[in-house]
């Protein structure tokens, strides 16, 4: 049975991922819906490729030069938020990939949730803005999700065959982005033309800046408190930058099991859209000849703070995380527009989870009315 495939967030990297697993597995998927927010272009000339029933575009504006192309093919054309949602619930779709960037992932992947889908999540935001709120309504609903990140899918996969079996903690991998080793003073004055140069993988603006802040780990290891039920205490960051090893997971006796791979995201993809299945795949195979030494560090959480602060925003529960989430994504934006500095992002971060209204118990309304709080405060810091 092929399975019938919805993508939220086609256009970036993850997406055209995606289809390049679906364009190289004919016989497994169907692709029925996909969406971008700005992207028109590359939508329209997906779309003709791959014929899938339905078609959104986020920004409004853009929606006739979208609807114009398609609409003789017969293919469908939404707009906005509320067609993100509808292609998230459709009665016909099996999996909903969620690739979309940051808090904007939250309302359509509740959509998903609501309906009963299997959601192969590369929207970390979800569970570090809502993540309580999301494992409720999972359980509420049936729901299940499957983890899309490299580091979430290598624990996900270590994890296979050991129900039962009591996690004693987990290890999440760092390559060290593009700034590993370096000092305050070195990133004072580092553009982001240097911080977009990931030396291993290769991702949209936004996760790459991330990355290269450690704030991305710093999600990543929300995420896995939500994914996996963990404390804070069962979760470590080691920096390993040959991003050979994924993750690794240490069970009660003291053994470790390790997911190991060449860096490629579309494994992961694939691995999450077809489990509880492998395929067979012609993706380059790791030579252990070639990598004769594979290292490890303790990450420098005095110098890329956001690590750090994305502990204490993990430990302390409640909406703090999703300040975090928020005042991070307005830092990043203002880095990348030239307006801060590398380091003030986490300076940033850090004034909004001192200054934004914590709540110890959120609901929907509470994580929405934080979130666009949040943003006001840190445009007000940064101007």
């Amino acid at each position: 049975m092929k399975k019938t495939i919805s993508i939220l967030g086609s256009t970036g990297s993850i997406g055209t991922q995606a289809l390049e697993v679906i364009a190289a597995n004919p016989e497994q998927f169907v692709l029925e819906a996909i969406s971008a927010y700005n992207n028109a272009d590359l939508l329209i000339q997906q779309a003709l490729q791959f014929k899938p029933n339905v078609v959104v575009i986020g920004n409004d504006d853009k929606y006739e030069q979208v609807f114009e192309a398609l609409d003789p093919h017969d293919i469908k054309v939404f707009a906005g938020e509320s067609g993100l949602c509808h292609i998230a619930e459709i009665e016909a779709v099996d999996i909903v990939l969620t690739a979309l960037v940051g808090y904007a992932g939250l309302k359509p992947t509740v959509h998903a949730i609501k309906a009963g889908k299997v959601i192969a999540l590369a929207n970390k935001e979800t569970l570090v803005v809502a993540g309580e709120l999301i494992t409720e309504l999972t359980q509420e609903y049936k729901a299940t999700i499957l983890p899309v990140d490299s580091e979430h899918s290598a624990i996900f996969q270590c994890l296979t065959g050991e129900v039962g079996n009591p996690i004693e903690k987990i290890i999440l991998t760092a390559s060290g982005g593009p700034f590993r080793g370096k000092d305050k003073a070195f990133l004072q004055s580092v553009k982001k033309e240097a911080a977009l140069k990931h030396p291993n993988w290769e991702m949209g603006a936004k996760i790459t800046i991330d990355s290269a802040s450690l704030m991305n780990k710093g999600l990543e290891v929300i995420e896995a408190k939500w994914l996996f039920g963990l404390t804070a205490d069962q979760i470590e960051v080691i920096v390993h930058p040959q991003s050979i090893i994924h993750s690794m997971v240490q069970f009660e006796d003291g053994s470790i099991k390790a997911q190991m791979g060449l860096p490629d995201m579309k494994l992961p993809i694939q691995y999450a859209m077809t489990y509880p299945d492998r395929i067979k795949t012609t993706f380059p195979r790791f030579d252990f000849t070639e990598y004769p030494s594979l290292t490890f560090e303790k990450p420098d959480v005095e110098t890329f703070r956001n690590l750090a602060l994305s502990f204490a925003a993990m430990k302390q529960g409640g909406n703090l995380p999703c300040i975090l989430n928020a005042a991070n994504e307005i830092a990043v934006s203002e880095f990348l527009n030239d307006r801060i500095g590398f380091l003030e992002m986490s300076d940033v971060v850090e004034k909004c989870m001192d200054k934004v209204s914590f709540i110890a118990h959120p609901n929907m309304e509470d994580y929405v009315e934080t979130d666009k709080e949040t943003r006001k405060i840190a445009l007000d810091i940064i101007s």
